[in-house]
């Protein structure tokens, strides 16, 4: 049995390459995360079948931001489908209205802290507010908390702030941004390995490209379950 603390990151442009995918990874992994990208290429069909017929546990990374009504509306729709995961940006309106659009089913609504792309230059260059990205993740992570979410997505880097809240208690933390160690780091600037990701307070990493771009996914998925399962 995979450990699930482990999930692999779907990234690839149709639902047919991510069964193709999941196909060739077969029980090396048993949650998936199908994101933004493959969302025109069949993305829910390929959640749903996944769930559905093969027993995968599924994170939808959808990062949902817009006015509170039309999150509800869209995190109900969603809940529908009977996902594990679902992400929203984690500002506070928006969180409270994805909580209340999931209703009493158990998909849990993840708020986006800072996204693992960005450093202070990007912050700035978006006009966000002056502070090193530690302290403005953990203070993101807390109003996310305090207004309904089941955890937070937020760089290794961030885990073991954002674990040590009084808030965090009882709370999912995600950890995007992982790399095995000596792994192409890729577009994403704050990461870790998965061992020190997990080791920091992560409940669950998402690997996507040193999975799916090697020669062996299978491998290359059981090298990661290896490594954290001696935690």
């Amino acid at each position: 049995m995979s450990d699930d603390r482990l999930i692999v990151a779907l990234d690839v442009p149709n639902a047919l390459a991510g069964m193709d995918l999941a196909g060739k990874i077969g029980d090396a992994a048993a949650f998936y995360k199908i994101g933004l990208g493959m969302l025109t290429g069949g993305g829910l069909a390929l959640a749903n079948e996944l769930k559905q017929e093969h027993g995968k546990r599924i994170f939808l990374d959808m990062k949902l931001f817009d006015i509170g009504a039309t999150v509800e509306a869209a995190t109900r729709g969603l809940a529908q489908f009977e996902l594990d995961f679902l992400t929203v940006h984690g500002d506070p309106h928006v969180v409270r209205a994805a909580a209340e659009g999931k209703g009493a089913t158990d998909m849990k609504i993840l708020a986006v802290t800072i996204l693992t792309s960005l450093d202070r230059a990007d912050l700035d260059a978006g006009l966000i507010v002056p502070g090193d990205i530690p302290d403005l993740v953990t203070t993101r992570a807390a109003r996310a908390f305090e207004a309904g979410a089941d955890g937070v997505i937020a760089s290794p880097n961030e885990a073991a702030a954002i674990r040590a809240l009084p808030e965090a208690a009882g709370k999912l933390i995600v950890t995007p941004g992982v790399r095995p160690a000596g792994a192409n780091a890729g577009d994403q600037k704050r990461i870790a390995t998965p061992a020190n990701a997990i080791g920091a307070g992560a409940d669950h990493i998402v690997v996507g490209r040193p999975i799916w771009q090697a020669t062996d996914p299978a491998a290359a998925a059981r090298a990661i379950q290896e490594e954290i399962a001696k935690l």
